[in-house]
Parts: structure tokens; C-alpha cells; sequence
């Protein structure tokens, strides 16, 4: 295949094993997957795949939730290559696409033309054109803009012969030479092989033949998406061959090229959000917005809604969105349907920026939905039903008492204001019984819809999910004229076999079979997920945030390096994927020491942005650690590992040699070997020690009446910024807080958050590390609360004074507000006294990796919950009435990604508007994320990921705007790859202090 194939082929198992399930609860094993050039490397493959029997599966973005993106033969990967937009007429508005293109790529050539694509799953930042027509995919706005289906023109599609099919309204499906071909040529005969009619001739004499049945066997609702759509072949609809092939899921042909028909978009929008009691309600609500015309009706219940703090008072909400010629039309229209809506509580909104927050808590819904509020886990498989929306509210009430009846949950979400419900269930898909369940409850289920005038899917396909179910819905006579209209394209049924027609079993191919039964021999705790690295991997259901593309992304940090590379093994999901068949044991068959899945890790920078980006939480920098504890465990590790995972041994090593190892360091020759043999770039100069490194005592004594802060001594502010310290030490004092730094038998005793041997996975030494860190700060808070009782003095070098006023006052301890006072019993004020760590990445360590490598260690708990933040401590413990200086000035730069994902940034955010810092800090990650920028191999994926948000920023500031960068690798790899210095706010604060402040 790789002579006639420009694309690019592989039967690798990695890439077999990245393209074994899509979105869904199923799994089937591809023999290799072709990323095809153009639609004549999709005629090459089908031919190959013909002479040899071989299934073919197409897919795009593979977020698809029924199983219909995996396959036992070729996959066909469009998003590799066949990604373009090819053409964009706003005269015509029209598109011509290729059908791996990314919908919102479209919609953002789109905009300047003031036109859209109007049906936008929640997918839309990653789903492809292609996947869409594949499955008739809806979105928040068929409400108004219809489905995919009713925004299709024309496609290009080869069936399974070879013949190229060019399908529009009419009969005809002969392409003009060369129409939709890269490059040009010659075109196919939509004929059929010798003996046989031409397919749109056997359709036709099939639409013939059965025109009463294909009036009367389709349900009437808007989202009726189940099945083949036949009845657009009906004369009175138009013989519309384009529609009729939408929604076919692969079965039918392979799309190559298609022409959309674009909608104009309002000028200006408003999202009018409306509280009820529970989802019941609130779909009774939705069917009588609809005659106000809005955008979109979209619900959702109070259960998959961490923080309603935004949301109108209810136990559910309805998200209407009403467009206008300009914001106050398109607000006035929001208010009618306020009136209308009969809610507990309403909220109009007019800001876009609201507004994008409100629509990401509505699309988020489909990952936070896996995991239920006690933290079981929940599934698709019943994803879309639809009925008419006037019968909404009563099958929801039906739909909870069969839950009930089964001993289910599961929480309704979705397109209310069309009838199409989203549900998330927690079927036990692990056990024979737990299967026996999901049979028997979606069997009944299907009953119920039918009963209630419904489809069993209402956007995303039938897939393996629902396929098996269609003759409730249709019978045995249109069923069967499903199988005859599939044998016309496809007689041999090689594409995508097990779908639609002749349907493998619901119950077969689950993608949880594989795991194994016990539990794996791990070293971290894994606390939300009982323990098990199983259910850990299994956290990954495919929606697929984290491919979304480079490029603004507001706060959002998910994924830099997919963004870098634009390689599925290189998302979050490519390799919880891996890691799930590593597990399995049956394509990666390695192990622990499976180089397909070290591969994949290698250019994970374990930004933790998936821990609070992804929607269910995949932790993949936590799951990297795991991986190269075990793979290296008992041999050789790279030479990086040795060198930056023990890198705070290192530089408390070369501490008293600062200036002349920063002499030697200068000298090119010397640099570039002691690089080479410590495994790192030579494209980066070696950071230069500090001469004058922190030292414990330099603080001081504390004045009278301060209060006392724990000033985490992290190896990067201790030995190579020191002056970040120094000046967050001038800025507490400012506001009555006294740090101190802990004295020198504890920093000689190693005292560290572990992060470098978390991140290098030198996971036994990040342990010990950690318990003498634990065993050094139970020491000085046993000190400290001796000293409180007893007033021993202030001997600064002793560590003893800075820890004498410990007693004086409480901590409101973790997300606490300010200190309570004094007379704190003896001992309770030092243990609770708030850990300032200046550092982010050491914060999230001691928040995260810490309690979670040591679980059994009560002490870890109490530790992390006293780690505060610079911000997050001004706002606490500060003298009252205490204000930051003020500075007046813009801000650009990037919030830390631990921070972002571990800590958070609100305290920042108001300390900044407090001292007068306006602008937002961008997304994303600098790239160099502590050792990952430093080893060879990585500066070019480490330069694009500080191209994607950072450098941006940064070159697009004013002069006079302030760099922030609190993290000690944002501000290196500024210095490597920018003019601009990036500055620790700590910095910027001091700097603006009144010269009088000690």
C-alpha cells in the first residue's frame, strides 16, 4: 500500500493502539491506519482494502460516542492531511470542504463575511467537517440553523466499487472530471461492476418500490437522526441524494470532498439563563420558548454544575440564546423570553466574555458527566435520545423511574428547545451482572422512546450503541430496507461492518474487558480513583478537549504539546489511550517498558493542564510520573534524569562555588560537552548561579505585633532568583507579615517539595525527600510552639525567633479568610501557620504530589492544606486595611500552568486590580516546564509551545506593559527566547513600595 499511497501508512502498534476507541464504551482493534493525501490515496486504500477483504473505517476528529469510529480493518485518518478548506463563497454561502477539516476553522474563515456554520456540537473546536456529515451532527443551534444535514449542498463520495458518486438533488450522480480531486483528474464511471445497475439506479428503483413505507415509518421531530434518512429520496422532498447519505456513519462510502451551505451569523448575541426546580420542569419550559425564535434552548441540571455561583437560584437551568442586529435588539429579545419562561430566577447576559464562560459550564457537560458527584462513573451509550419537545417533560420523568427501576443514575442534559436529551449513566460495565443491567435498561429504553414518538439517537448516530435497537424504532420492513439500500453501495459490506446494518450486539466489544481485574502495583495514591490505576486511565472517555488547535484559548492550558505537534499520540487522550492498551497487554504488549508508550510521554511537559482542563480530570503529568517510575526501575535512566531530577541536590552542591562555576560556565567549549554529557540542549546557555544565594536569617527578627508567615525556601528562589524572595519579604512586611525562612538544619537536611524527582519519575527518592521534608517541618512547628509557651528570644541563625511569634495568632487554615486573633493554645498556631511558596510549580507539588505520593502520612494532608500562595497569603493574613501599592500600569504574560491547574488564579487576579494592573495573562504553557525545555531532543517542541500564547503576547505588548511570570521556567524561557524580562509579581509589587518600607 505505501507504493500507491502518498499519505502516510502505519501498522505500527502505537498507532493501532491510538485509534482502538473512539468517544464510546467500545473497542475494536484496527489492523493499521492510512492518513490519506487526497481522494486518490482513499481510492488506492479501498481498492487495497477490496482485494484483500479488509473492513474500512473513516474517521476525523474521533469523538464520536456510539462506536462508529472504530473498525477491525484500515482506519482512514482525514485530519492528517485532507484538512482543508478549499473554497469559501460569500456570495453564495457556500463552503467547499475537505473532510478532515476542523469545523471551527471554518466558522473562523467564515466570520469576516459575517456568515457561519450553523450546527456547532460541543465538539466544535476538534470535530472535523467529515465526522459530522458521518453522523448528522446537531449542536446547540439547530434550533434555529437545523442539522448537518440540512446544511449539506453536495459530497463527493466513493463507494465501496471504487465508482466516485457526486451527490446533490436529482438522480444524476455523475462528478464532472476531475471536481473534488487532489490533484485533478480523471473521472470515475459512477457505474456499477460488470452485471450490476448503477447505485443511484438500484436507489431508485428501491424508492419506488417502497414509497408508502417511506412516508409513513419515520417519526416527525427535528431530531430524528436514527437509521438511514431514505425518506429525502421521496419525490416531494426533493430526491435530495446529499441528505439522504448524511448521517450513514461510514457504511455507505467514503466522503472526499463536500459543499455546505453557510447561515448569516447576528451582528450581536445575548444569553438569556433561566432556573427551574429540576430538568423535568425546565423541559416544560423549553417547548414554549420556541415561538420567540431563539438561537438556541439548552438545558442542564444543578448535578453536573461544580460551581452554580453564575447561574441563576434552581436545581436546573435553561440556556437561551437570542441574536440581534445589535446588543440592545438582541438583549430586548432575551428579556421577552425571560417573560416567557416561567422561571424560579433568570439572568441576562450581554457580555461576551460571560457569555463564553456560561456556554463552556453547558459544553464541559459531556466530560464532567462521567464522574458522579461521589465520584462513580458514568457512561454514554444513551447519549441523544429524542422525542418531540412538547413530550420532553414527561419522558424525563419516565426516563428517572427506569433509571430508578434499575438502580441507575444518570443526569439529563442537552438540546431541550428540540426534544434531544444527553444522559451520562453509570452502568457497571466491569461485571457480567453490571452487563446485564445495561442490556435489559436499554432494551426497555428503547420502548419508552418509540413510546413517546421518539429516535433513539437525536445528533451523534447509532453506532454499535443503538444500532441493535433500531427495529423498536422502525420495524422489520424498513429495517430490512436499511440492509438493501447498504448492499447497493457496499454488496461486500467492507465499510465499516458492524454499524447501522447487521449491527454487532450493544453489549459486545466494551472497551473495559481488556483491563485487568486487579489492581496495579503503583506508587502514587490516586485518591480519586479508589486507588486503581485502572480506573485512573479510564477517566479518558474521548471527547477530545485536549486536541483542540493552537491559537487563543483565553486561560486554557490543554494540551501544549498536541498544539506543538498536532499528533493524536502527543493530546491527553493519545496517550490515555496508550496507556489503556499498554494495560491490556494485547496491541502494546510491553508493559511498563513499552517503548510506544515512553514515546508518546517523552514530549508530555507534565503541565498538569489536563488535571483541571480536561473535563474528567486525566491527570497525565501524575499517570508520565507512574510510567517512568516503573520503566526505569532497576536500570540506567537518561542522563537528564540524573542531572535535573536531582537538580536541588546539585545546586545546594555548588552553592559555595557560585562565581567560579558561573566563570566556568561562560566558557562555550566547557558548556557544550558538560551539556552533552548531561543529556541536555545545547541551544540553551546553563542558569547562572546566584552569588549571593538566600540565606536562612537574613530576615531577621520580627517586629513587634507581625504576624508569621512560613517562607518556603524552593530551590529556584534559594539558589538562582533569590531576589523574588527578598522582595515578596519587602511586600509582606508591608502588610504586617514577617517570613521566615527555616533555619539552616533544615535546608541542609534537604528540604524540598520533591517536584524534580516527581517530574523525572524518581518516584522512591521523591518520597524520601518528602517524609525528611515532613519530619524537618513537624520540627519546626514543635519549636515554634515551644518557643510561644516559653518566649525563648529571637536568635534569627537558629530559626528559633522567626518561629516565636507563631503562637500569637490562627490560620483560617486551607481557602480560609483572615487570622481569627490570639490565644491560640500552645502548638496550634505554628501548625497552622500558612506555607508561602513563591514558586508555583513547588506549591502545586507540596498541594498535590505530596498527599498523593504519601497517602498513609497524615502529615502530608496538614502540609498541603497550610500552602498558600504570594496572592493568596496578602489576602488572608494581611494587617487589616492593608493595600498594595498602586501602579496604574498593563500587564501581559501567563499564568503559571501549575497554578492554573492545581492552585488557581482569583487571589491573583484581585491583587492585581487592587494595585491598579490591568489585562489578562494568557493560557497555555512557556514551554519550558522545568526539565522538559532543558533535554535534548525537546527545544523545538519546547519554542513552538511558547509560540502558541506566550511570545504572542509578549510581542504584541506595549513597552511600558509589565511582564508577569511568576514561575521560574516562564521567566527562563522569556530570557531565551524574548527581548522582554518576565518578572515575579512579588517583584513588581516591591518595586512600587514607598522607599521607607524596611
Amino acid at each position: 500500500m505505501t507504493r500507491t499511497v502518498r499519505g502516510t501508512v502505519d501498522f505500527s502498534p502505537g498507532a493501532r493502539a491510538l485509534t482502538t476507541m473512539d468517544a464510546s464504551n467500545y473497542r475494536r482493534v484496527p489492523l493499521g491506519v492510512v492518513a490519506p493525501y487526497d481522494s486518490d490515496d482513499v481510492a488506492a486504500t479501498l481498492a487495497a482494502c477490496r482485494e484483500h477483504g479488509v473492513p474500512l473505517v473513516p474517521r476525523g476528529g474521533g469523538t464520536s460516542i456510539a462506536g462508529q469510529a472504530t473498525g477491525t480493518g484500515i482506519v482512514l485518518d482525514f485530519t492528517r492531511h485532507m484538512n482543508r478548506l478549499l473554497d469559501l463563497d460569500p456570495e453564495t454561502r457556500t463552503a467547499r470542504v475537505q473532510p478532515g477539516l476542523v469545523l471551527d476553522t471554518l466558522r473562523a474563515a467564515a466570520v469576516p463575511y459575517g456568515l457561519t456554520f450553523g450546527p456547532d456540537p460541543s465538539t466544535h473546536a476538534r470535530c472535523t467537517l467529515g465526522g459530522m456529515i458521518g453522523n448528522n451532527s446537531c449542536g446547540a443551534h439547530s434550533v434555529a440553523w437545523g442539522t448537518t444535514a440540512d446544511n449539506t449542498e453536495t459530497l463527493d463520495v466513493l463507494a465501496a466499487d471504487g465508482t466516485l458518486h457526486h451527490l446533490a438533488r436529482g438522480w444524476n450522480t455523475a462528478a464532472p472530471a476531475g471536481h473534488g480531486r487532489t490533484p485533478p483528474g480523471p473521472a470515475r464511471t459512477p457505474s456499477g461492476p460488470a452485471g450490476t445497475p448503477p447505485v443511484p439506479d438500484a436507489l431508485r428503483t428501491l424508492v419506488d418500490t417502497h414509497l408508502a413505507l417511506l412516508r409513513t415509518g419515520y417519526p416527525t421531530l427535528p431530531r430524528r437522526i436514527s437509521g438511514y434518512a431514505l425518506d429525502a429520496l421521496l419525490p416531494e422532498h426533493g430526491t435530495d441524494l446529499a441528505r439522504a447519505w448524511c448521517g450513514s456513519e461510514g457504511t455507505l462510502g467514503v466522503l472526499t470532498e463536500a459543499r455546505v451551505r453557510l447561515v448569516e451569523a447576528p451582528p450581536a448575541r445575548a444569553l438569556a439563563v433561566f432556573g427551574y426546580a429540576d430538568e423535568s420542569e425546565a423541559a416544560e419550559a423549553a417547548a414554549g420558548l420556541l415561538p420567540f425564535a431563539p438561537l438556541t434552548v439548552e438545558g442542564m441540571a444543578a448535578d453536573l454544575v461544580p460551581d452554580s455561583a453564575s447561574l441563576p437560584r434552581g436545581g436546573a437551568w435553561l440556556f437561551a440564546e437570542t441574536g440581534g442586529a445589535d446588543p440592545a435588539e438582541a438583549a430586548h429579545r432575551a428579556r421577552l423570553l425571560a417573560g416567557a419562561a416561567g422561571a424560579l430566577d433568570a439572568r441576562v447576559v450581554t457580555d461576551p466574555a460571560a457569555q463564553r464562560a456560561l456556554w463552556r459550564v453547558r459544553e464541559d457537560a459531556a466530560g464532567t458527566a462521567t464522574r458522579g458527584p461521589d465520584g462513580a462513573e458514568a457512561w454514554p451509550g444513551w447519549e441523544d435520545v429524542a422525542v418531540p419537545p412538547a413530550r420532553l417533560g414527561p419522558y424525563l420523568r419516565e426516563f428517572r423511574a427506569l433509571l430508578a427501576d434499575h438502580g441507575l443514575h444518570g443526569t439529563p442534559y442537552g438540546h431541550f428547545g428540540e426534544g434531544c436529551v444527553h444522559a451520562r449513566i453509570d452502568f457497571d460495565l466491569l461485571s457480567a451482572p453490571g452487563i446485564a443491567v445495561f442490556r435489559r435498561f436499554s432494551e426497555e429504553l428503547a420502548h419508552l422512546v418509540v413510546a413517546h414518538g421518539g429516535s433513539l439517537s437525536g445528533e451523534h448516530g447509532d453506532g454499535q450503541a443503538r444500532a441493535e435497537l433500531l427495529p423498536v424504532m422502525y420495524g422489520p420492513e424498513l429495517t430490512g430496507l436499511f440492509a438493501q439500500v447498504k448492499a447497493v453501495w457496499d454488496p461486500d459490506d467492507l465499510l465499516n461492518p458492524g454499524i447501522l446494518v447487521r449491527p454487532a450486539k450493544l453489549d459486545e466489544n466494551l472497551r473495559f474487558a481488556v483491563l485487568p481485574r486487579e489492581p496495579v502495583d503503583v506508587a502514587f495514591g490516586y485518591p480519586q480513583d479508589g486507588g486503581d490505576f485502572s480506573a485512573a486511565v479510564r477517566r479518558c472517555v474521548g471527547v477530545a478537549k485536549c486536541r483542540e488547535p493552537g491559537g487563543t484559548h483565553g486561560t486554557s492550558v490543554m494540551c501544549p504539546s498536541f498544539r506543538a505537534t498536532g499528533a493524536e499520540e502527543h493530546s491527553t487522550r493519545g496517550r490515555a489511550r496508550l496507556l489503556h492498551e499498554m494495560l491490556a497487554g494485547e496491541v502494546v504488549t510491553g508493559g511498563w517498558r513499552a517503548p510506544e508508550v515512553r514515546d508518546a510521554l517523552d514530549l508530555c511537559l507534565s503541565c498538569k493542564g489536563c488535571r483541571s482542563d480536561c473535563p474528567v480530570g486525566v491527570d497525565m503529568a501524575t499517570y508520565k510520573a507512574e510510567f517512568l517510575h516503573h520503566h526505569y526501575a532497576g536500570r540506567l535512566r537518561p542522563a537528564s534524569h540524573y542531572a535535573l531530577g536531582r537538580l536541588p541536590a546539585w545546586l545546594r552542591a555548588a552553592a559555595p562555588l557560585a562565581r567560579p562555576l558561573n566563570a566556568v560556565a561562560r566558557l562555550r567549549p566547557l558548556t557544550s560537552l558538560a551539556l552533552r554529557l548531561a543529556g541536555l540542549t545545547p541551544e540553551r546557555p546553563l542558569p547562572a548561579l546566584a552569588a549571593r544565594p538566600l540565606r536562612v536569617g537574613e530576615e531577621g527578627a520580627p517586629p513587634p505585633g507581625t504576624r508569621p508567615v512560613l517562607l518556603w525556601p524552593d530551590t529556584f528562589g534559594r539558589h538562582l532568583d533569590p531576589h523574588i524572595p527578598r522582595a515578596a519579604r519587602r511586600v509582606l512586611a508591608d502588610a504586617g507579615l514577617h517570613a521566615t525562612t527555616p533555619p539552616p538544619w533544615l535546608n541542609g537536611a534537604g528540604v524540598c517539595c520533591g517536584l524534580t524527582y516527581v517530574s523525572t519519575g524518581q518516584l522512591d527518592a521523591a518520597r524520601r525527600v518528602m517524609r525528611r521534608t515532613l519530619d524537618a517541618v513537624d520540627a519546626v512547628d514543635a519549636v515554634d510552639a515551644v518557643d510561644a509557651v516559653g518566649g525563648v528570644g529571637a536568635d534569627a541563625d537558629a530559626g528559633v525567633g522567626a518561629g516565636g511569634g507563631a503562637g500569637a495568632s490562627g490560620s483560617a487554615g486551607a481557602g480560609g479568610g483572615p487570622r481569627a486573633g490570639t490565644g491560640t493554645a500552645p502548638g496550634e498556631a505554628s501548625a497552622s501557620t500558612p506555607i508561602l511558596v513563591l514558586e508555583p510549580s513547588c506549591a502545586a507539588a507540596l498541594r498535590t504530589d505530596l498527599p498523593e505520593l504519601l497517602p498513609d502520612d497524615p502529615r502530608a494532608a496538614r502540609l498541603a492544606a497550610r500552602v498558600r500562595t504570594f496572592a493568596q497569603v496578602l489576602e488572608e493574613e494581611a494587617a487589616p486595611g492593608w493595600e498594595p501599592p498602586r501602579i496604574a500600569a498593563s500587564v501581559v504574560g501567563q499564568t503559571h500552568c501549575h497554578q492554573h491547574a492545581v492552585l488557581g488564579d482569583a487571589a491573583e487576579r484581585r491583587l492585581r486590580a487592587r494595585a491598579g494592573l490591568s489585562g489578562e495573562l494568557s493560557g497555555g504553557c512557556c514551554g519550558l516546564a522545568g526539565n522538559f525545555g532543558f533535554e535534548r531532543g525537546h527545544y523545538a517542541t519546547s519554542v513552538a509551545c511558547a509560540e502558541d500564547q506566550l511570545l504572542p503576547a509578549v510581542r504584541a505588548a506595549e513597552p511600558e506593559a509589565v511582564i508577569l511570570a511568576d514561575g521560574y521556567s516562564c521567566r527562563t524561557q522569556l530570557s531565551h527566547l524574548s527581548p522582554r524580562t518576565g518578572r515575579h509579581l512579588a517583584e513588581v509589587l516591591a518595586d512600587a513600595l514607598p522607599a521607607r518600607t524596611p
